[in-house]
């Protein structure tokens, strides 16, 4: 009798090059980390590649928690990703960004610093404090940006006035592309994180420590339609732990929510919510997934049995009424 057959194991498409943070945020998850990896350049390719079925799951990061959403992460899968695309968990990530350079270089000679705008962004002040008026520099990501300086030659991708360039990276890329740290946590605050969302299709199961993510497009912008759309939620003491509008890229003027809430789906107080806000808006379903982190979801419980009680008085209510004479 043959063995039984190992399932084979998934494509797991990420930010690359290898060594950005969001490949260790992926290696963080074991049965991540046992895929078959694929780096990809851009955010954008990386949801492309999941939703086009070359890839069986994505990473991705979708927000920081100095510099906010990751806009290109939100708008792809709002406005570009196919319905059947969506969300399977997320994974938070504590951030310590380093100034990487060639072996030999000092800080003074370094006059052009290159990373992706979301790094360099959350060291700001640093930069602007040890290296006033550096010349910073975009790339894809951070990985690239130490791939980048670490395969310069003399003459090429050399800062302003001949100086060298530095890269703001991961230990990791330093160590992978042979970088020396020339500083190390230059991030300016320290409790600096970011969150990665792993994607595919199908919905997974319910936990009961989960959280969803919808995108709601307001069937007419009048006074007081955002708080109607929030009452839904409150009523249900559905807590709300993300809201933030991004432009629907019809026009000024034009903006869509994307809203993060405790629960899933499968919860009766949350497809309440979504029933009720689909019947009067357009609503985009990104995921209901197991959230980060291990603390109880004791007001959520609360609300589904105050929920489960309403419900059974109503539908106890529901069998006194008398048949049409």
């Amino acid at each position: 009798m043959s063995p039984p057959a190992h399932p084979p194991r998934p494509r797991v498409a990420f930010l690359g090059p290898p060594g950005t943070f969001t490949e260790e945020a992926l290696l963080s998850q074991p049965d991540l980390a046992a895929g078959d990896l694929v780096p990809v350049r851009l955010i954008s390719d990386v949801i492309t590649e999941v939703d086009q079925g070359r890839a069986d799951l994505g990473v991705v990061p979708i927000e920081n928690a100095i510099e906010g959403s990751v806009n290109v992460t939100l708008d792809t899968l709002a406005f570009e990703a196919s319905e059947d695309l969506v969300i399977q968990r997320e994974v938070v990530l504590p951030i310590d960004m380093h100034l990487c350079a060639r072996p030999g270089t000092r800080l003074a000679d370094v006059t052009a610093v290159v990373s992706i705008p979301h790094a360099s962004a959350q060291c700001r002040d640093w930069l602007a404090r040890k290296l006033p008026g550096v010349e910073v520099q975009a790339a894809n990501s951070t990985a690239e940006a130490a791939r980048d300086v670490a395969e310069e030659t003399a003459g090429k991708g050399k800062g302003k006035g001949g100086g060298a360039r530095a890269a703001i990276a991961t230990s990791l890329a330093a160590k992978l592309y042979g970088l020396e740290i020339l500083a190390a946590d230059i991030e300016d605050h320290p409790d600096n994180e970011t969150r990665f969302v792993v994607i595919g299709k199908g919905i997974p199961a319910r936990t009961g420590h989960d959280k969803t993510t919808i995108v709601v497009f307001q069937s007419q912008d009048r006074p007081g339609s955002l708080l109607e759309i929030l009452g839904e939620f409150a009523v249900r003491a559905v807590n709300l732990t993300k809201l933030e509008s991004r432009p629907t890229k019809r026009g000024l003027g034009h903006y869509c929510f994307i809203m993060d809430c405790e629960g899933h789906i499968c919860d009766e107080l949350v497809a309440d919510v979504l029933r009720n806000l689909a019947a009067k808006h357009t609503v985009r379903f990104l995921g209901s997934y197991p959230a980060a982190g291990s603390e109880a979801g004791a007001r959520r419980r609360a609300a589904g049995k105050a929920w489960r009680a309403a419900s059974n008085w109503v539908d106890d209510l529901r069998t006194k009424v008398r048949p049409p004479e």
